[in-house]
């Protein structure tokens, strides 16, 4: 087998016809390679051979008896049984949908044969019911004694998968590996194929555990692979020669007239890497990330008003209206005594207008555009755009990214914002083609955010502390999981607890959820901002993009429907202003262990990073909410938790290699076409 056929349909292989290949397609396996990368789930172990007098109920056992009755039942609807024997006890053997004969040609009276399947216990009675394996004891070696198991295939039995494999494996044999041998040799790996081989034919069970050296070595090529590819789009993007910026020598005294505060420290830092960027010869991609509430967008609001005076356009991309109409309000306070020209570009303008600012764009006399998706439409266009800012970048995967740098052109730096602080491994995972800037500090840490919990079966407590609350001139924040009532869900629904409110408390209420129209939600939060609503009950769309330094209490019910970041995010709505704020964590009586972590997590912790990574670890990569990149799968292979350390091992050897000078393109274009890699690569458009 060359290395072209590994990419050749499953149809090509021996035994698997139309009907088969077409039940493998389902589960997403369409050629070879997909095949050897369909690793086992685990491995059926028959090495446990016990006497009869020792026999484990729900254990597979593989045991050495002798049949002594066939009872064959008249009705063909009932199973026929043999009763075998051994010195210490007897045991049932039960088949159902097996002829007469081929029962005494294989269980013959009083002849030693092994058997192998799963033992059960019926009336009093062990019994191995349909065995898996029936042999004579000279043919024990047939019996494989540890084989790997595959999630179910329905149509297709594990002996049949086990068939396809042996069939094609064994070609792999003579595949050129990739890796140097120094690497292979100091992490005492084996060679690719040897890992595939092992996995797929074990001699142990702990041969397919996620830590065994042929598991950990597939692990590794599939990070390598993927922090490889970031890599090079690095490189690629530091090749290409922009125009420096050319920043004002005065500008930072013009900045301090403009901030009515006192950056942080790393405000500072995170504003100094931007401007040294936009200010160099070479492409800035940057993310800016940050806790809740660590400025974030008095950054992008410097790194607007650097590049403008640079004689540049800004355009700044938001996920809702909502958040893009309150930076807009931002920007336009913040900038009112400069003589920069700021729009806000919303879907509800009517078309004459957007087609009125869109003209005005495209002529340069608007600085800074701010709006969602519908800025990089293709009628949106710039004379002269230098930076793009993104904020909640989440929504934006890598072939997104690039597509996104060549809006403008090569002189146009992009910045990505993201209000959940990114762990390491999802760093490299995520935005290994991306320099970082982190915003650890607050700006006020006068404030103090303090997490309650309580059951939702108190809830007329609950009410009693809105109240107070309320009392004190606070708006409230009430969070819900759903919109309506879920049969399949017990969970409060926020309609129904608006209504439940609406009788509860004397003061005004809102609702708001995903499902109303955009001009709906909001009028609903200019009244919650402006005061004449105080109690707002949601579903998440609060999670981003709302600023009410009044709202100082959040409630949020079946909380263990949530994932950590996404609480510590709903709790970051408050504690904006001067006074102390609350988020009460509401959780059903039929809570789990999981739940209950993530209570105690957040009730001893508002360090979002801290948090991130214990959402991380409880809830696993692929759940975790905001780092879902749109259009991406999650890896294959590698599971970033059990496999961390295998992160930084592939980031020191990327870095040898390029030391090294080796190509990387040519030296590993077989394990970048395995991981789908390369096409990212042919996307990439160096100019």
């Amino acid at each position: 087998m060359n290395f072209n056929d590994l990419f050749s349909s499953v149809n090509n292989i021996k035994g698997v016809g139309q009907v088969i290949a077409k039940k493998l397609s389902e589960r997403g396996i369409e050629n070879k390679i997909d095949l050897f990368l369909n690793l086992p789930t685990g491995a059926i172990d028959r090495t446990f051979c016990p006497k009869l007098d020792h026999l484990e109920v729900g254990k597979i056992s593989t045991i050495f008896v002798r049949p002594v009755k066939h009872y064959f039942p008249r009705f063909r609807n009932l199973p026929n049984k043999v009763v075998c024997k051994d010195e210490f006890g007897t045991i049932d053997i039960i088949f159902f949908n097996s002829r007469e004969n081929y029962i005494k040609q294989i269980l013959p009276i009083n002849e030693e044969v092994v058997i192998s399947g799963k033992v059960a216990f019926y009336k009093n009675k062990f019994q191995i019911t349909n065995p898996d394996y029936v042999q004579s004891v000279d043919k024990e070696r047939d019996i494989k004694k540890i084989m790997a198991k595959y999630p179910a295939v329905t149509g297709i039995s594990p002996k049949t998968i086990q068939k396809i494999y042996k069939e094609e494996i064994g070609k792999l044999k003579n595949f050129k590996e990739w890796h140097r041998n120094k690497l292979l040799e100091e992490m005492k790996w084996p060679t690719w194929y040897e890992a595939i081989y092992n996995l797929h034919n074990p001699s142990n069970v702990s041969d397919v555990d996620k830590q065994s050296p042929f598991y950990r070595r597939l692990a590794f090529d599939e990070i390598f692979s993927n922090l490889l590819i970031f890599s090079e789009i690095k490189k690629r993007i530091k090749q290409l020669e922009k125009k420096p910026k050319n920043i004002p020598n005065d500008i930072l005294i013009e900045i301090k007239k403009i901030i009515p505060f006192t950056l942080t420290n790393s405000q500072n830092n995170a504003c100094a890497e931007i401007l040294k960027d936009i200010n160099s010869s070479k492409k800035m991609m940057r993310v800016l990330q940050g806790d809740v509430g660590s400025g974030k967008t008095i950054v992008s609001l410097i790194s607007a008003f650097v590049t403008v005076k640079s004689g540049y356009q800004v355009a700044f991309l938001c996920p809702t209206e909502l958040l893009a109409k309150q930076h807009y309000q931002l920007f336009k306070k913040l900038l009112i005594s400069t003589n920069c020209s700021i729009q806000l570009l919303s879907g509800k303008l009517k078309n004459s207008e957007q087609n009125t600012i869109r003209n005005l764009l495209s002529k340069k006399k608007i600085d800074i555009i701010i709006g969602t998706h519908s800025l990089f439409q293709e009628k949106t266009l710039f004379q002269n755009l230098g930076l793009i800012i993104i904020d909640e970048q989440h929504k934006f995967g890598v072939q997104q990214r690039i597509n996104l740098s060549l809006k403008g052109n090569i002189n146009t730096d992009v910045l990505l914002m993201t209000a959940t602080p990114i762990p390491r491994t999802l760093i490299l995972t995520n935005y290994g083609d991306m320099d970082i800037s982190t915003l650890k500090e607050k700006p006020f840490n006068n404030t103090n955010i303090q997490t309650l919990s309580k059951s939702s079966e108190k809830i007329d407590e609950v009410i009693t502390f809105v109240e107070k609350r309320l009392e004190l001139n606070d708006q409230i924040y009430w969070v819900t999981p759903l919109i309506e009532e879920s049969e399949k869900l017990k969970l409060t629904a926020a309609i129904k607890r608006f209504d439940y409110l609406k009788k509860k408390l004397k003061v005004e209420i809102g609702l708001i959820h995903g499902s109303m129209k955009s001009d709906e939600k909001d009028k609903i939060m200019d009244e919650f901002i402006n005061g004449k609503i105080k109690v707002i009950v949601s579903t998440t769309v609060i999670e981003v993009g709302i600023d009410n330094q009044n709202a100082n209490t959040m409630i949020i019910e079946n909380c263990e429907r949530f994932g950590l970041s996404q609480l510590h995010q709903l709790r970051g709505r408050v504690g904006r202003g001067k006074k102390d704020a609350f988020c009460l964590l509401l959780y059903s009586k039929n809570i789990g262990e999981n739940g209950k972590k993530r209570i105690h997590i957040l009730k001893s912790s508002l360090d979002g990073f801290y948090i991130s990574e214990e959402d991380l670890k409880l809830r696993g990569f692929g759940d975790i909410i905001g780092y879902k990149q749109s259009g991406e799968k999650d890896f294959l292979i590698a599971d970033p938790i059990f496999h961390s350390d295998l992160f930084e091992i592939a980031k020191h050897e990327i870095e040898d290699i390029q030391s090294l000078k080796i190509n990387i393109v040519d030296n590993y274009s077989y394990l970048l076409k395995i991981f789908k890699k390369d096409k990212i690569l042919n996307i990439i458009d160096t100019g």
